[in-house]
């Protein structure tokens, strides 16, 4: 879990400061310290990132190869529909 430093101290100070009552501020802290706590799981952090990198580029990796054989498949079914071309315009 990522962690924010907050202050809830700080953060009620100031809410008194800005005229609200004692119990009004540090319900304010306590419900932003709830807020961080909670949504912060959600985040995706840098880890998380490098993680999902690795994985899609496994992926892309397994696809790609997945096309250079339908590549060559397209290849040998084009090869063979112009060979059945040319025979027909050339016959023995």
């Amino acid at each position: 879990m990522t962690t924010i430093p907050f202050d809830t101290l700080k953060f009620a100070n100031r809410m008194k400061a800005a005229g609200f009552s004692d119990r009004q501020a540090e319900a304010m802290a306590e419900a932003q310290a709830e807020v961080f706590d909670k949504n912060l799981d959600e985040l995706a952090n840098k880890r998380d990132l490098r993680e999902l990198k690795l994985e899609m580029s496994a992926d892309m990796a397994k696809i790609h190869g997945e096309l250079a054989t339908l590549r060559w498949g397209m290849a040998v079914t084009v090869g063979g529909v112009v060979a059945l071309i040319l025979k027909s315009f050339f016959p023995h």
